[in-house]
């Protein structure tokens, strides 16, 4: 369902206030690209978000089972510590009674602190590989864990396996890790372990390009001697087991703080320190463990030694400055905060890395809120949709019994005003309508200032039609409300019909229109405008709109007794009742919305009359449509805050402040605004999440406003053929009208005036018999 504010008639030339309005018109353009900016901002919140939780580029593929042929035997034999020197591969191994404590997939925030807790408690550092879209999530862990002595690794940012991908998505997933960290933490690193590895026998063909590639910008990768397996949840004393080295080697333990429940890991990681404490074994980084190899001799596959932290000749260093090392080859708790591996991040990298940390916060921030605002829009959409069909069956059935009645037939004569600004094309067929009702009329023309010969088409056309009835003044430009303010002080009868220059009434509408006045309490009518050019895409969009989202709403509104416009094509009211509160006013650009909330405010009831209808000629272009609907939701604000006291008001005249103002600013105003999330969330899902299942959902949404749509088409008994339109018109039209809706809403924000804007009209809608 197209949600808009509620139908009026066109406007006419301008008046003072708006002609001084036009003067701000420089600054729409800037508007309608903040706008734009707004939605291009959400649409790049909901990518990173997706991006960060892996919806968006994620790939699950996992290779397994591929050849080794082109990996040379010292790797597949060497140590879990591989570096390039020159382009030669050169692998370490831990020394002996020593652990390379490390854990991957972090951070996490239930698991990593716990972690880190028991590291401190116990004195003992480790290395953690991280995953960067994690770290952009929790910078604040991270920088806990380089404070503490800990070291850092990259893990990638999305946890892909590099083997499937391209150089560039492998460059991306080490650079935005590297960003992460420098947001983070200030720091860069040169350690590296990829996902889904194990030990250096389980290098295949197609990752050792990968390894080779990373060498030579510097990065060390690490494996691991003995896995716990702790991601299987096996049972603390098994996790224990599997996590100690056989006969005193030493070895590059893998242990998880994140990627699932580890309850049994945070259970197990103290026993399992305090056994191999009990063993003599000692506990270090990564950089430790090469250093402590290297001052020891260690065992080296491949041409020379290994510098990791430390300037390399044939290698970039990822991250930049050269490494502080520990003397001693060994942080421990509370060690200085830039370990061997580590680089202090410094210029853009820095600077990069702190605005990639606040985006994923506000990213982290936003998706959850308009999650919540998604379920609530979703709630008050269908809420409103039961309370639609429920009142609409109710009205339709109370208005159309047999004994219903709105006291004795009204009879006596009225005034029909008819404002008319260059309306050349369409006067002769308003004025050649009305002669044919069958209420007895005087038709008042209020010619505001036209330069076509409106005035002079009109009289004529009454002459040839014979009507005697029939008053044209003319007034110098000021715009429609003076012009019906004119056409109310010259009105000879009690009750007043206002009606469009470009609208043609049936036979019977303004008896039908007039006939609720029987009831004293009743102030002003509403009547049933429909769309007369009809036989357009656009034409068809805004028939279903009228038929659904405007005569549907203003029966639920008349239940409620709290009606929030008239439409300015057709609408009646005591003569009275106007004087009363002050006209038709020109202080917003919703004088029809304007006047009807006078109205309850004064303590008029306002009513609906279906069977009054009024053919009208609807835009015939998105551009005059979308100035037409920007005008009305502008002027509908304006005429909301105009009258926000009403929110206060005692007595007769509280009924709209206390129900028809929260519905009209929910329903007409907070609803729509939020309701492109129903369309970006269906659209972001069904590219990045699940297809079938956000289609099904998007169809079931439509089925049910297809299930309105056809009972409001019923109720005004219109062909059903239109509704086939109604798929289309959730895809484009709907689009429109949000954009609209927000454009406004800016506008009101920034305090910006809105410029009158004339429709073009070309006559086509003749007279009511010609309509189908």
């Amino acid at each position: 369902m197209t949600t808009t504010t509620p139908s009026r008639g066109r406007r006419r030339a301008p008046t003072r206030i708006q002609r001084a309005a036009g003067k701000a018109a420089a600054l729409q353009k800037p508007r309608v690209i903040l706008a734009g900016l707004l939605l291009l901002a959400l649409t790049s919140v909901m990518l990173l978000d997706g991006y960060l939780r892996a919806e968006v580029g994620g790939d699950q593929r996992v290779r397994t089972g591929a050849s080794s042929s082109q990996v040379p035997d010292k790797v597949l034999d060497g140590g879990p510590i591989l570096s390039f020197r020159g382009g030669q591969a050169t692998t370490v191994s831990v020394p002996d009674k020593t652990i390379a404590l490390t854990f991957d997939d972090g951070p996490n925030p239930t698991w990593t602190p716990q972690v880190l807790a028991i590291l401190e408690k116990h004195d003992i550092p480790a290395t953690f590989f991280l995953v960067g879209s994690m770290v952009s999530r929790y910078p604040g862990i991270v920088a806990d864990m380089v404070e503490q002595g800990n070291e850092v690794g990259i893990h990638t940012f999305t946890h892909v396996d590099l083997s499937y991908q391209s150089d560039a998505r492998v460059n991306r997933e080490m650079q935005q890790t590297q960003l992460a960290l420098a947001g983070a933490a200030g720091i860069t690193t040169t350690l590296f372990r990829a996902p889904y590895s194990s030990e250096t026998d389980a290098v295949d063909n197609y990752s050792w390009p990968v390894y080779k590639k990373l060498g030579e910008q510097g990065y060390t990768s690490v494996f691991v001697d003995t896995d716990s397996d702790d991601w299987k949840r096996p049972g603390v004393s098994k996790i224990i087991k599997w996590a100690t080295p056989d006969d005193g080697e030493g070895a590059s333990v893998l242990f998880h703080d994140a990627g699932g429940e580890r309850s049994q890991t945070i259970k197990a990681l103290p026993a399992y320190i305090e056994k191999m404490k009990a063993k003599g074994y000692t506990f270090t980084t990564i950089s430790g463990a090469i250093q402590e190899e290297e001052s020891a001799g260690g065992r080296q596959a491949g041409a020379g030694g290994v510098q990791v932290g430390g300037a390399q000749s044939g290698g970039q260093q990822p991250g930049g400055q050269a490494a502080q090392r520990e003397s001693n080859g060994q942080a421990g708790a509370g060690a200085s905060s830039l370990q061997a591996a580590h680089r202090e991040a410094t210029g853009a990298t820095l600077y990069e890395g702190k605005a990639l940390i606040g985006a994923v916060a506000v990213a982290e921030w936003t998706v959850p809120v308009l999650s919540v605002g998604l379920l609530v829009v979703g709630v008050a959409v269908m809420g409103r949709f039961g309370m639609m069909l429920i009142l609409a069956r109710r009205h339709y059935r109370q208005r159309n019994r047999r004994r219903f009645s709105w006291g004795p037939p009204v009879h006596q004569p009225v005034s029909v005003i008819v404002p008319a600004y260059n309306e050349k094309e369409c006067i002769a067929n308003t004025l050649e309508s009305l002669a044919r009702s069958t209420h007895p009329i005087e038709i008042i023309v209020v010619d505001d200032g036209s330069t076509d010969g409106t005035s002079e088409i009109a009289r004529n056309a009454a002459r040839e039609l014979g009507m005697t009835n029939v008053r044209v003044i003319r007034q110098e430009n000021a715009g429609k409300p003076a012009a019906l303010n004119n056409g109310v002080r010259s009105a000879r009868y009690d009750i007043v019909v206002m009606m469009d220059g470009d609208t043609v009434f049936e036979p019977d509408t303004v008896r039908l229109l007039v006939q609720p006045f029987a009831d004293p309490e009743v102030g002003a009518v509403a009547g049933n405008a429909k769309v007369g050019n009809r036989n357009t895409v656009i034409g068809a969009w805004q028939h279903i709109e009228y038929v659904m989202g405007f005569n549907l709403d203003r029966r639920m509104y008349d239940l409620l007794r709290c009606m929030p416009t008239i439409p300015g094509a057709i609408g009646a009211f005591r003569r009275e009742a106007v004087l009363e509160v002050g006209g038709m006013s020109e202080d917003t650009l919703a004088e029809d919305t304007d006047i009807t909330i006078a109205m309850h405010r004064a303590g008029r009831r306002v009513v609906y009359q279906e069977h009054a209808r009024a053919w009208t000629e609807a835009p015939g272009s998105l551009k005059q449509l979308w100035s037409q609907r920007y005008r009305w939701s502008y002027g509908t604000m304006q005429a909301l805050w105009k009258h926000r006291k009403s929110l206060t008001d005692k007595g007769l005249s509280d009924r709209f402040g206390r129900v028809g103002m929260p519905l009209v600013v929910i329903f007409q105003i907070v609803t729509p605004v939020f309701a492109p999330l129903i369309d970006v969330f269906t659209v972001y899902s069904m590219i990045f999440v699940d297809f079938k299942a956000a289609l099904l959902a998007w169809l079931a949404v439509l089925a049910v406003q297809l299930v309105c749509a056809a009972y409001a088409f019923r109720l005004d008994r219109e062909q059903y053929r239109y509704l086939l339109m109604m798929p289309l018109q959730q895809l484009a039209y709907r689009q429109m009208m949000y954009l609209v809706l927000i454009h406004s809403c800016i506008t009101a924000m920034t305090g910006g005036r809105l410029r009158w804007q004339k429709l073009k009209r070309t006559g086509e809608v003749g007279t009511p018999a010609g309509v189908s």
